[in-house]
């Protein structure tokens, strides 16, 4: 039996994925590494440290950098994306995302956020459903390891009270839907069959995403 929904946040209820790629670009560049969206794709549904370790071994730099380099590098990228959050605002759910959260809501089903974003709360707060995920946010801060390690789903599920057997898990990323899965959960990906193949159902786009399609799917 279902009892609550376990959702990524960029790629699924928003797409920020554009302002990080323009972030890391911009960084990138200050240490004279090029990276283009082809390689951006890697850095989805990873962490701030892990997105930054993988550019700098692009660039052949992994070891140019101390620990505490690294960090202020990573902040640098944060606070370059940040000023692209700013203008983010309800308008910029991705289609389908408003009528799919309204009916978890009307179904009383639970809600949680497990993105390994640490801006989370302030994206959902500007996008005006903060109150769909009172207390559910898991932070990402307090993970021992990222995606694919089911440990961030996990963290969503015990927030929500619930087995994870109880719950779906929605993702855009590859590495997301390995989290999930190993969670034992139901998988549920947004995206190309092809990146998506790992997902025990998928749609390509958000506005595909409907309540009762999902739920008959999971309880087959």
């Amino acid at each position: 039996m279902i009892k609550g929904l376990i959702f990524d946040l960029d790629g699924v209820i928003t797409d920020t994925a554009e302002y990080h790629y323009l972030a890391w670009k911009s960084l990138a560049e200050k240490l004279d590494i090029e990276i283009d969206r082809e390689f951006n794709e890697q850095l989805k549904g990873i962490s701030r440290m892990e997105s930054l370790d993988l550019i700098l071994k692009h660039g052949n730099k992994e070891k140019d950098y101390t620990k505490e380099e690294k960090q202020k590098l990573a902040a640098q990228k944060n606070e370059e994306y940040q000023q692209y959050i700013e203008k983010i605002t309800h308008d910029d759910l991705l289609p389908g995302i408003e009528a799919l959260l309204k009916e978890v809501q009307e179904r009383n089903l639970k809600m949680a956020l497990a993105s390994a974003s640490k801006n989370g709360p302030k994206i959902i707060r500007q996008l005006e459903i903060e109150d769909l995920f009172k207390g559910t946010v898991v932070d990402p801060a307090s993970l021992n390891a990222g995606k694919p390690d089911p440990e961030i789903f996990l963290k969503g599920a015990e927030l929500l009270g619930l087995d994870p057997t109880e719950c779906i898990g929605l993702e855009d990323a590859e590495a997301g839907i390995e989290a999930i899965n190993a969670a034992g959960m139901f998988s549920v990906g947004v995206g190309s069959e092809t990146a998506m193949q790992k997902a025990n159902y998928f749609v390509k786009e958000t506005k595909q995403l409907k309540l009762k399609d999902i739920l008959k799917q999971a309880e087959k």
